[in-house]
C-alpha cells in the first residue's frame, strides 16, 4: 500500500511539473509571438502583399484608378515582341557584365592598399569609403560638374594636358556608358573595399610567414594564399554587385536621361516609364517579374561558376 501510494504521489508530482513546464513554454512562446507580431504585420503588408499583388497585376491590363481586366499571359507575349524591352535588357546585361568585375577588381586593389598598414592608410580608407555614403542625387550632381563640356573639370584638365578637342561625355553612346560606369565605380567601390578588407584581415599571418620561409615572392603569396582565401568573399561581392547593376536606374536617369536616344536606358528605367509615364501598370509589372527571374537565373549561374565547391567538384 505504501509503495503504491508513493508511486501515485510521484506520478502526481511529475504530472504537475509537466503541466507547469507546458504552461511556462506556452507563456514564453506567446511572449515571443507578441513581440514578433508587429514585424510580421509590417512584413506581410509591405513585402508579401506587394509581391503577390504585382504578380497578379502582370496578368491584367489597365492602370491606377482604372478598372483592370485579366488578360492572362498577353503581357508576356507582348514583351517578347517589344524591341524596346530587348534594347533595355541588353543595355542592362552589358552593364552588369562589364561593371561587376571592374568594380570588384578596384575594390580588391583598394583593399590591398589600405591593408598594408602604412602611415595614413586609416585616412585613406575613410576617403575611399566616403562616396558610398552620398545620396545618388548628390553623386550625380558631382559627376555632372566633372563631365559637362566647356566648363567641366575633366575637360578642363584635358585642355591643360594639350587636348584641344571638346569631348561631350554624355552625348555619345560609348562615352555615356563609360561615364555611367566611372560614376558608379567611384560611388560604390568603397563598400566592396570594406568587405574585402575584412576578408584580408581574417587570413592568418602564419601562412605568409611560411611562404616567405619557402622563398615565395609577393606575387606568388598573393596568387596562392590571398586569392584562394578571399574566394568566398569575392563570390559574395560579385553576386551583390551583379544584383545592384541589374537594378541600375538612378545613374543613367539623372546623368543622361537614358540618352542619347534610348541607348543608355536600362530595364528598370523602361519599367518606370511604362508604369508611371504611360500608366500601363500591367505591362510594367510583367517587365518587373521578368527582370526578377533574370536576376535569379544570373545569380544562380554565377554562383555555380564561381563558388569553390563547384570548382572542387569539377576536379
Amino acid at each position: 500500500m505504501n509503495s503504491s501510494s508513493e508511486s501515485k504521489r510521484m506520478d502526481a508530482t511529475k504530472s504537475r511539473k509537466y503541466s507547469h513546464d507546458q504552461m511556462h513554454n506556452l507563456r514564453e512562446n506567446l511572449s515571443a509571438w507578441v513581440f514578433l507580431l508587429p514585424f510580421l504585420l509590417f512584413y506581410a503588408f509591405f513585402t508579401l502583399y506587394p509581391i503577390f499583388k504585382g504578380l497578379f497585376l502582370s496578368f491584367t491590363s489597365g492602370s491606377f484608378g482604372i478598372e483592370s481586366k485579366f488578360v492572362g499571359v498577353a503581357n508576356y507575349i507582348r514583351m517578347f515582341q517589344d524591341a524596346k524591352f530587348w534594347e533595355a535588357l541588353w543595355n542592362t546585361l552589358g552593364f552588369v557584365i562589364v561593371s561587376s568585375p571592374v568594380i570588384a577588381l578596384f575594390g580588391l586593389l583598394m583593399a590591398l592598399i589600405v591593408n598594408v598598414g602604412l602611415k595614413g592608410t586609416t585616412v585613406l580608407r575613410s576617403i575611399f569609403f566616403m562616396p558610398y555614403m552620398l545620396a545618388i542625387s548628390v553623386m550625380v550632381s558631382i559627376w555632372k560638374f566633372i563631365l559637362q563640356p566647356y566648363t567641366g573639370l575633366l575637360n578642363s584638365v584635358l585642355h591643360q594636358l594639350g587636348v584641344e578637342q571638346e569631348i561631350f561625355w554624355l552625348a555619345e553612346t560609348n562615352l555615356a556608358w563609360t561615364s555611367i560606369l566611372l560614376a558608379t565605380l567611384w560611388w560604390t567601390v568603397g563598400f566592396n573595399m570594406i568587405l574585402i578588407l575584412a576578408g584580408l584581415q581574417e587570413i592568418p599571418g602564419e601562412l605568409y610567414e611560411a611562404s616567405n620561409i619557402d622563398g615565395a615572392n609577393g606575387w606568388q603569396a598573393f596568387w596562392f594564399i590571398t586569392l584562394p582565401s578571399l574566394r568566398k568573399v569575392l563570390v559574395l561581392i560579385m553576386t551583390l554587385q551583379s544584383i545592384a547593376s541589374f537594378k541600375l536606374f538612378g545613374q543613367p536617369w539623372l546623368l543622361t536621361g537614358g540618352g542619347p536616344g534610348t541607348s543608355t536606358r536600362p530595364l528598370v528605367q523602361y519599367i518606370y516609364e511604362t508604369g508611371f509615364k504611360q500608366w500601363d501598370t500591367g505591362y510594367s509589372s510583367s517587365l518587373s517579374y521578368v527582370l526578377f527571374a533574370v536576376i535569379i537565373i544570373f545569380s544562380v549561374l554565377q554562383n555555380k561558376l564561381l563558388s569553390p565547391r563547384s570548382r572542387t567538384a569539377k576536379k
